[in-house]
């Protein structure tokens, strides 16, 4: 049950790198593709039908990391806090700066947000590389840490690669020559590949650490109704988004 949980835990978290790493992505071009305000509002626009599903992953993340590996719990929060609090924040201000972007139509006003955007994306992607660092230390060393920044800096730009394949598919001729989506698929694959390996690597310490048996026959008992639930909906909006689709996008929100 120990392994069969293991795996799970390492599907979801490099689903949610390959799903939310364009969203991010898309984040940390903004500035630079995002040129004019009609520019920056395709880009948002283009990005906003995929982040909230994508962020389930992340939630199925955190519940199944505390769930799974409650002994982790005190390590990961005592030994990241700073680094924890840091994603918090750029997680809020990310998510801040698509919201109320659009809410009053002022040039201040929507370069601050746009810029939360990016500054958000920046963080969650460095911090995740970061983080990663540290798990693959078994937590051991804290993780600004020289080979800690230099993983930060390769999730960051993974992500950004993520992302501009992504409006690549997405916005065909506008952002950059047309993809197909095999090579999303690809560069998804690519993003996730640093989770995999330090989740790899780290396996006989998290398997060490997993909850006793009897507690993951009861998460296995809550988690299986939910987890189609979770795969339907992201079937569902790949194949309601899916370029060709843009008179459903969701102009009003983002």
């Amino acid at each position: 049950m120990e392994v069969i949980w293991f795996v799970f835990f390492a599907v979801l978290l490099a689903g949610y790198f390959a799903l939310e790493g364009f969203d991010l992505g898309v984040g940390l071009l903004l500035p630079l593709l995002g040129r004019t305000r009609e520019g920056r509002d395709r880009l948002v626009a283009a990005v906003a039908p995929y982040v909230l599903a994508n962020e389930v992953w992340l939630v199925a993340v955190a519940g199944t990391l505390f769930g799974v590996y409650p002994l982790l719990e005190g390590e990961v929060l005592f030994g990241l806090y700073p680094l924890v609090v840091a994603m918090l924040l750029s997680w809020i201000l990310r998510d801040a700066g698509l919201w109320f972007r659009r809410r009053l139509d002022g040039f201040r006003w929507r370069g601050f947000w746009d810029a939360m955007i990016a500054f958000g994306s920046l963080g969650l992607s460095f911090c995740w590389g970061m983080a990663l660092y540290a798990a693959a230390t078994g937590f051991e060393h804290p993780p600004v840490h020289p080979l800690g920044v230099l993983l930060g800096m390769v999730v960051t730009l993974l992500f950004a690669f993520h992302g501009w394949t992504f409006l690549a598919w997405r916005t065909p001729g506008v952002f950059g020559a047309s993809r197909s989506g095999r090579s999303l698929v690809i560069s998804g694959v690519v993003a996730a590949l640093p989770a995999v390996g330090v989740l790899a690597g780290a396996m006989p310490y998290l398997l060490a650490h997993s909850a006793p048996p009897a507690t993951l026959n009861v998460l296995s008992v809550m988690v299986l109704p939910v987890a189609p639930i979770m795969l339907g909906a992201q079937v569902w909006v790949w194949r309601t988004f899916r370029p060709g689709k843009d008179a459903v996008l969701l102009p009003s929100f983002f």
